[in-house]
């Protein structure tokens, strides 16, 4: 429809001598205001120097001239042209969506491969809140991107070897318990220089596999980590095409690193081997420390290689917290130039904290705020529905834009008055109910007599693959959180002001399935956010 009212408007300019201008077509927020709303007016009165008001009418005259069976009345106000569309346009969309298996997918990624990288938890660490929200946002936007027709491939990255390891087996072995070894090795790392020569000689064995007992340990460690791991991915409905380590991607990125000094790389300092950030307007990092091991950077230059050995992508996305902004301008800009045919395929989206009214988190201190522990707090107040609970909790973390940080308020998170995981979810069991007794009733869905008053909710229901569409094109999910939050509300006031089963009414069946559209969108919906639609609440 968007395109349709984009055409006529762009033959009522070519009648009146305007040139071609670079106008757009979009939603008005008021629902008052229309259908549908264009600035067209507004940016050809600052090309031809005129008054838009003036200009506003002048176009909706020429564009009145013209019949069209879908549109109702054009109206300019204030120098913007509004569009509303008939009572049958609605009803026609409403059956297609109850209709239509597929309805508000597209296929603008259509033959486009994705790498979607999120999640990156780190054995011998917990799970905890910053990688729920990494994954709840990795997650929506693998679904996005598969509603709009890409082939994704969902994968996460580990930190297998390193330092924290070494802490943790150093810890585990002072106290036989995983549980809190990191934070107790960490904790002796930095006060006691005796157990950091100890945790030293560990990271050396770790990588050298030369001590059996060690070995053991580690073997015990990551084993129970991964269980873990794939446990909550279960809980959250992730599925990841592929786990990638650090300790692969150190190897071959320092094989790369250097086949590539004196063209991309160069010696720095103390025989260290950085790239030259300046060159790019950034700035130097270290890729090969001064003893000749892989750091962060080289191993991303590897997993960039392991990753495109593997799959022949359009586009890579990595999701990580906001923290590592500089470290991926870097680490992009070097593999671009290894790499150059990877330029413009790298994308780092980063998200803000994740953090509860105590502040921040820190792994380092063993103050760490564990997945599990938010999700069993908010099943408390949802009467141990894990569903409801994460529902909500994935809800609180979509509803913004991804690069702010969030204050999780718990109260709030499962409010049945709005603006909440447990809202849109009893919107759907509302509806669902509704449906039930329809059919215990005899009330089917029917399009044969059509109330003359067109309901909110119809005007949001039709919206509904233009958001999807916008929703993955910016991977932005809040779009979708905002859009199904305002169709609950619409719906909500509609089951409020209307008595939907009323065999006297012969509009009811119309009623109905506005019901089942509305179910059939929101379901949707939620799906696409990772948030499971109850048929009852």
């Amino acid at each position: 429809m968007q395109a349709e009212i984009k055409t006529i408007i762009q033959e009522a300019l070519k009648n009146l001598d305007i040139e071609d201008v670079d106008f757009v077509v979009e939603h008005p927020a008021d629902l008052a205001m229309g259908d549908y709303s264009t600035n067209v007016a507004m940016v050809c009165a600052k090309k031809l120097k005129t008054n838009p008001k003036d200009l506003a009418e002048k176009i909706t005259t020429e564009l009145s001239k013209t019949p069209f069976d879908k549109i109702e009345k054009i109206e300019s106000i204030g120098g913007f042209i509004n569009f509303y569309l008939k009572r049958e346009f609605f009803a026609l969309s409403v059956e297609e969506i109850i209709k239509k298996y597929n309805f508000g997918q597209n296929n603008i990624y259509s033959g486009q491969k994705f790498f979607i990288e999120h999640t990156q938890p780190n054995p011998f660490k917990g799970f905890h809140i910053g990688h729920l929200m990494n994954n709840t946002i990795g997650e929506a936007l693998v679904r996005l991107v598969r509603s709009c027709g890409g082939e994704v491939k969902a994968v996460t990255y580990h930190g297998d070897k390193g330092l924290h390891v070494a802490k943790a087996i150093w810890g585990f072995s002072q106290q036989k318990d995983w549980s809190t070894s990191y934070a107790y090795g960490n904790k002796a790392y930095d006060e006691d220089e005796e157990a950091k020569a100890e945790i030293i000689a560990i990271n050396k064995k770790v990588y050298d596999g030369s001590d059996e007992e060690i070995n053991k340990i580690y073997k015990e460690g990551t084993e129970k980590s991964f269980a873990e791991f794939e446990a909550m991915y279960a809980r959250l409905g992730s599925v990841f095409s592929e786990h990638f380590l650090e300790s692969e991607a150190g190897n071959v990125g320092k094989k790369i690193v250097l086949e590539n000094v004196g063209q991309v790389f160069e010696e720095g300092d103390g025989g260290a081997i950085v790239f030259k950030g300046e060159k790019y307007g950034l700035h130097t990092r270290v890729f090969l420390n001064s003893e000749g091991l892989p750091t962060y950077e080289a191993k991303e230059v590897g997993l960039a290689k392991i990753k495109i050995s593997k799959y022949k992508y359009d586009q890579s996305i990595t999701i990580t917290g906001n923290e590592q902004d500089d470290f991926f301008k870097v680490t992009e800009s070097a593999i671009g130039e290894v790499f150059p045919e990877l330029k413009g395929k790298l994308k780092h989206l980063s998200h803000g904290m994740l953090r509860l009214p105590t502040g921040k988190m820190s792994s380092r201190t063993g103050d760490v705020i564990i997945a599990e522990s938010l999700i069993d707090l908010v099943k408390e107040k949802t009467k141990g529905e894990e569903g409801v609970a994460i529902g909500a909790i994935k809800y609180m973390i979509l509803r913004q834009s991804i690069g702010g940080d969030i204050v999780f308020d718990l109260d709030k998170s499962v409010s049945t008055e709005g603006d909440s995981g447990v809202y849109l979810q009893y919107s759907h069991a509302r509806a669902r109910s509704i449906l039930e007794k329809a059919k215990t009733l005899g009330i089917e869905p029917d399009f044969s007599k059509l109330p003359e008053e067109i309901f909110e909710v119809e005007k949001l229901l039709y919206r509904f693959g233009d958001v999807i569409l916008y929703s993955a094109l910016e991977y932005e999910p809040h779009h979708l959180v905002n859009y199904l939050t305002e169709l609950a509300r619409a719906f909500n006031s509609f089951y409020g002001n209307n008595l939907i089963l009323d065999k006297e009414d012969n509009t009811s069946p119309y009623k109905v399935a506005i019901s089942s559209a509305f179910t059939r969108v929101m379901k949707t919906g939620l799906n696409l956010l990772g948030i499971e639609a109850p048929e009852k609440m």
